[in-house]
């Protein structure tokens, strides 16, 4: 058992996504089942893109503005905006003891100078040297092929002065459920009192979307709800930000801070996707917290991706919980990998504070309406080639 003490709960949430920045803004277009798509400019693959930024509110500097890539800006920000959530922005007293526990992908390559070398390679007379030579020239040295994973968290430390520990997991939608993961296990062991947890991602590039579809990832012909793509499947990935304070409820008290929600279980598994394996392990996630669950109070927020067969083992595990309202979040902001489960679990501490479900998105009837009041959320998560994780989420 826990002690009660070190029971952890958010108290600041940083979101920014299609939906556009903050709580309200999410709040407001989820009731009103809203979505923002891009089916032209990566045609024909469809992207949720960023909404608008004032970068200047939370990136004051010029320099450090430039110096970033989109995934590192909107990370930045919404981290924070989750500071400010909080009540912490600015002090440096709880700032440096503040754990900061970043999912992160390999970064940003340098897509021109990526295609210059691929159009170059074919007439040269020595592949090898010139690849070699361009590679030494054309990119910054401290970059290598890519944006190093770890120049999110060195961004938010500078930017918004978070010095305590620092950590950066990589690993697509499973470095943000072990993000989360770890972070509650640090403060319920008396490790850490406060952690700032998140992630971020840029959908809006040629040389992912490239990546995906070599898999057979990515949803074409159009935008279509997460239940509604049938059996071929297919992501739409999503611009996404999303940054947590997660702290013990000793330190919550002794500082006075108001309490969003509870976070009271984080889960993960890992498995392949051969022979539905999927619903499996979210059986056994499940099963470690279904004393606690109350049928008629409680919701599911999935994040489903789209893709197959994932997402088709989620559901038919969702359907062993028909009792219990869903909704598939990747319908109104996409699939944003790293961050898109710390996102579902800021969706879902929002939900209990709002005191209600947001609407559902599912011409199919798989999501239907709450009828009793909101007390928990699961927050559910099958990757879209490996990784499950689950959340149990509650009122404060």
């Amino acid at each position: 058992m826990t002690d009660p003490a070190r029971e952890g709960c958010i108290t600041g949430i940083g979101i920014v996504s299609c939906l556009g920045e903050g709580l309200d803004a999410h709040w407001q277009k989820l009731n009103a089942g809203e979505t923002t798509v891009d089916d032209v400019t990566f045609a024909p693959y469809s992207v949720h893109p960023i909404c608008t930024l004032d970068l200047d509110r939370q990136i004051p500097k010029k320099g450090d503005q430039r110096q970033m890539e989109a995934w590192q800006r909107i990370g930045t920000y919404a981290a924070g905006l989750a500071l400010e959530s909080a009540g912490i922005k600015g002090d440096t007293e709880i700032l440096a003891r503040t754990d900061m526990i970043v999912a992160a992908g390999g970064g940003e390559r340098d897509v021109a100078a990526d295609s210059a070398i691929l159009s170059a390679l074919p007439d040269a007379a020595n592949p090898d040297a010139l690849l070699n030579e361009r590679l030494m020239s054309d990119l910054r040295p401290t970059l290598f092929l890519a944006q190093l994973s770890n120049l999110l968290a060195g961004n938010i430390s500078i930017v918004h002065g978070v010095t305590g520990s620092s950590r950066t997991f990589m690993g697509e939608e499973s470095s943000g459920i072990d993000s989360l993961r770890v972070a509650l296990a640090r403060i319920n062991a008396g490790q850490a009192d406060i952690a700032l947890v998140g992630g971020s991602y840029n959908a809006e590039r040629k040389d992912l979307l490239m990546l995906y579809e070599f898999g057979g990832a990515l949803l074409k012909g159009g935008y279509r709800p997460v239940w509604a793509r049938g059996p071929q499947g297919g992501m739409v990935t999503g611009s996404l930000g999303a940054f947590l304070v997660v702290e013990s409820i000793a330190h919550v008290r002794a500082r006075g801070a108001k309490i969003i929600a509870r976070l009271s279980a984080v889960m993960s598994e890992r498995s392949s996707r051969k022979a539905d394996p999927v619903r499996p392990a979210l059986r056994a996630m499940w099963g470690r917290i279904a004393s606690r669950v109350r049928p008629g109070q409680a919701a599911i927020l999935s994040g489903a991706s789209g893709a197959e067969p994932a997402t088709g083992g989620e559901r038919l595990f969702l359907t062993e919980h028909a009792d219990i309202p869903i909704r598939a979040t990747g319908s109104y902001i996409g699939h944003g990998m790293e961050p898109s489960f710390p996102m579902n679990v800021a969706l879902a501490a929002l939900a209990l504070d709002r005191g209600g479900l947001f609407a559902p998105r599912d011409p199919a009837g798989f999501e239907v309406p709450i009828t009793g009041a909101l007390s928990q959320v699961v927050v559910t998560g099958a990757g879209y080639w490996r990784g499950e994780g689950m959340a149990l989420v509650e009122a404060a």
